[in-house]
């Protein structure tokens, strides 16, 4: 007779911390659409470069742990085995639930990375006062 693999240790405390963090998933997409609307204000009012600089990381951090969060929920809904077992793991993807947490997923993470490569404004660089060269 075939036994199951047994779940590692490490396998149960990833499951653990990511059942942690997906219950905090829902506070942490509404974190993030209060940071873009405060950013998106921002731009329309046309603030100084430094504010909406901040505005614009403030909001790249709500993504990415709004982002982080919804794929911890995909890997707490497959559960421990599949951090061990990649055949598992590859079964469970398949699920109409796994592949609905992996869409909001990747959907966060394209809006992340839209966000970073055009909304990020440079932030001013104001050279430091030094001694004159010659004086």
């Amino acid at each position: 007779m075939i036994r199951r693999q047994q779940i590692s240790t490490a396998a149960e405390q990833r499951h653990k911390a990511d059942v942690g963090l997906a219950a905090k998933r829902d506070e942490l997409l509404a974190a993030a659409q209060e940071a873009e609307a405060r950013f998106r204000d921002a731009q329309a009012r046309n603030v100084p470069v430094r504010e909406e600089h901040a505005l614009a990381v403030a909001l790249d951090e709500a993504l990415t742990a709004a982002m982080r969060a919804a794929y911890a929920a995909r890997d707490a809904e497959i559960g421990a085995r599949g951090y061990d077992d990649r055949i598992f793991r590859r079964k469970a993807m398949a699920k109409p639930a796994v592949r609905a947490l992996t869409a909001q997923a990747e959907h966060l993470l394209t809006l992340r990375e839209t966000h970073r490569l055009n909304d990020i404004p440079a932030d001013l660089f104001e050279p430091i006062a030094g001694p004159r060269a010659g004086g």
